[in-house]
């Protein structure tokens, strides 16, 4: 063990470390949080305590572990989604900001198009650790929500979620659409895997080494499952109805075009992020 006195000196020994090993070190601050169980706030007042054995042998387990590229989410088992902790491991996507933005515009969207109270249908096909689902469901309580993943180990990892935050989600495993037929939706969120297996050399070892494949990677150049999502939903739709997925920044207009084609009078956005990047597709069914 190296010998740090307090806790500052632990975060400022991690954070120079992590820095000469390519990674963020706000990390370092984060992996002390979960050490200590406490919040930002809470390390702030405590930065000058002394650290004990076993807290400082737990930091630099995790300090190690993060340099080697493991995420700190995956190494904490919890991630921030829309204002809520949702467990997270190996079997699911650690969620992003990006994906807050999807669940806020479809929210904006179904408040406009069926108000405040109405009970809609609503589906997230592949829905992973269940964030935008249970996010769903919490923040539009009325809404009778759905979860479908064609991995069973995400399934239990979102069953779990589900629990803990007191979401009634139905479960269901099964490819893409197959496990919503046979019924009418009102409202669909998809997420699903959008990078094209040639981007892989591009992308950054944390993710590459660690997340799911199966829910990052896709065939057609990341397009597949966009073309038969806007295949499978006109006979699966209400109408009205909105359809709302995430995208890879440079798909824009290929995505818009499968829904095009398949709800010709539609109303169809492309969404720019925070970050001023095409990330949503909105699609607007009214008759």
């Amino acid at each position: 063990m190296i010998k740090h006195r307090t806790i500052f000196e632990a975060l400022n020994w991690a954070s120079s470390f992590l820095v000469e090993k390519g990674r963020d070190e706000n990390a370092a601050r984060l992996l002390m949080q979960h050490v200590l169980e406490t919040n930002y706030s809470g390390l702030m007042m405590r930065m000058h305590d002394e650290i004990s054995q076993n807290h400082g042998l737990q930091f630099e387990q995790y300090v190690y572990e993060h340099a080697k590229g493991r995420p700190v989410q995956y190494i904490t088992g919890v991630e921030e989604f829309y204002g809520r902790k949702f467990l997270v491991d190996e079997t699911v996507l650690i969620p992003r900001p990006e994906t807050e933005e999807l669940v806020h515009g479809m929210l904006e969207r179904i408040y406009r198009m069926f108000g405040t109270t109405k009970s809609i249908n609503l589906a997230d096909i592949g829905t992973g650790s269940g964030a935008i689902a249970i996010t769903m469901k919490l923040e539009h309580p009325s809404a009778s929500v759905t979860a479908t993943d064609i991995s069973a180990d995400a399934l239990q990892t979102a069953r779990q979620n589900a629990k803990i935050l007191n979401a009634d989600i139905n479960f269901r495993q099964g490819d893409l659409t197959e496990p919503i037929q046979n019924e009418k939706w009102d409202v669909i969120l998809s997420n699903p895997p959008y990078i094209a297996f040639d981007e892989a050399t591009d992308m950054s070892d944390v993710v590459l080494d660690h997340e799911p494949h199966t829910a990052l990677f896709a065939e057609e150049n990341g397009l597949i499952l966009y073309r038969k999502l806007a295949e499978n939903l006109p006979k699966l739709v209400n109408k009205p109805a909105i359809i709302g997925v995430e995208i890879g920044y440079t798909q824009g207009e290929a995505v818009a075009s499968f829904f095009k084609n398949s709800f010709p009078q539609a109303k169809i956005d492309i969404v720019k992020d925070i970050n001023k990047k095409n990330r949503m597709i909105f699609c607007e069914i009214n008759e």
